[in-house]
């Protein structure tokens, strides 16, 4: 039985749809930059573990599916993997850039929230899927890995807490102090001007 005119405009509109979309020019872009300097892993566990569950977003060896070819998924693809080398990228690590510093310190902190790997890309990975073991060894892996990054902060804070410690707080009083110290040089030049005046007056 030949399909209806009907049938055909519904096979026939979403097809065309779906062609249409493949020459939007954007989506098409799945480079692997060269690699440059890498975190000094804590262990080839933990190394072997990040390239399971973060790579493919946060790093220059992204394994681009058969699908990203193919729009609207090959956006939603490249979108997730220009933002996670943007934010973090393992294969271009430069941890003396505040933000990059910023974002290694937290990244343990990101798998045990939940909230990387993303949803939507362990469903079309099933190999990111961590046990629970697995989890909680990548979440120390990488907080071994990047104590550094946190230790600069913390060093900074610790400057911070410096400048108001004691001794900023005995330099404090020492001004203080000081200004007590003016304070009655200054009434008595102000008696003494007023006796003049009580003088000249009589």
């Amino acid at each position: 039985m030949p399909l209806s005119r009907t049938a055909w405009l519904a096979l026939g509109i979403p097809l065309a749809i779906l062609v249409a979309l493949q020459l939007v020019p954007y989506g098409h872009d799945r480079s692997h930059p060269p690699a440059g300097a890498s975190p000094a892993w804590d262990s080839p566990r933990t190394l072997e573990l990040a390239k399971r569950a973060c790579f493919d977003c946060h790093s220059n060896e992204t394994r681009w599916p058969w699908y990203a070819s193919i729009a609207p998924a090959s956006w939603r693809i490249q979108s997730h993997v220009r933002e996670g080398r943007e934010h973090l990228n393992f294969s271009a690590f430069d941890p003396s850039v505040e933000k990059v510093a910023e974002a290694a310190d937290e990244a343990g902190e990101a798998v045990r929230k939940g909230e990387m790997p993303p949803w939507d890309y362990l469903l079309a990975h099933p190999e990111a899927r961590l046990t629970a073991e697995e989890k909680a060894a990548l979440i120390a892996g990488l907080d071994a890995t990047f104590a550094g990054a946190g230790g600069r902060r913390g060093s900074r804070a610790s400057g911070a807490a410096a400048a108001t410690g004691p001794r900023g707080r005995a330099g404090h009083e020492a001004a203080r102090e000081g200004n007590d110290d003016d304070e009655p040089g200054e009434h008595d030049e102000h008696d003494e001007h007023g006796r003049g005046r009580q003088r000249s007056g009589r």
